[in-house]
């Protein structure tokens, strides 16, 4: 996607269902640090979906890992991409975090200072409103990481294989 320095962008991805078995359940909403921007932003998806006819998403400790894992990447490494500089993208991460799946969506955003300001911009643009509206994704997990150079979020999406 962009390697833009500000802005958003999303990402998707499935693969055939693996084996059975969910995985996961529901996470703390981030840390003491995160918690408020992180609830706020689920709360902000969850009101969306509902005015769309979806049902809402759970956070999962395994996709709250690999979303806070990215923006604190992100931060570290000054760059901004779904794909990291070592190639690592959303499937990869997600995984790496023990998460089994079988469809994935991950939005990211540089700059915005709050919840709100970041959950108006991904619903302008097509392709994060389109993740955040899915109705096959039925957890989530929210990154986000206050650094000097930042801030940096990153929703992750998916649904369990």
């Amino acid at each position: 996607m962009s390697g833009a320095t500000s802005g958003a962008t999303s990402e998707t991805g499935s693969k055939p269902a693996l084996a059975a078995g969910k995985t996961g359940g529901k996470a703390p909403t981030g840390t003491k640090k995160n918690g408020s921007h992180v609830q706020q932003v689920v709360d902000m998806v969850n009101a969306e979906r509902a005015r769309h006819g979806c049902s809402p998403v759970t956070v999962n400790a395994k996709l709250q890992a690999a979303a806070q894992g990215h923006s604190d990447d992100m931060a570290a490494r000054d760059y901004y991409a779904h794909t990291s500089p070592d190639g690592r993208g959303p499937g990869d991460r997600i995984s790496a975090a023990g998460y089994r799946w079988s469809t994935y969506g991950e939005n990211i955003f540089k700059s915005p200072k709050d919840a709100r300001t970041a959950m108006d911009g991904w619903m302008k643009s097509p392709g994060h409103r389109a993740n955040i509206l899915n109705c096959a994704f039925k957890e989530m997990g929210v990154g986000v990481n206050f650094s000097s150079n930042g801030p940096w979020w990153t929703q992750n999406f998916a649904a369990s294989s």
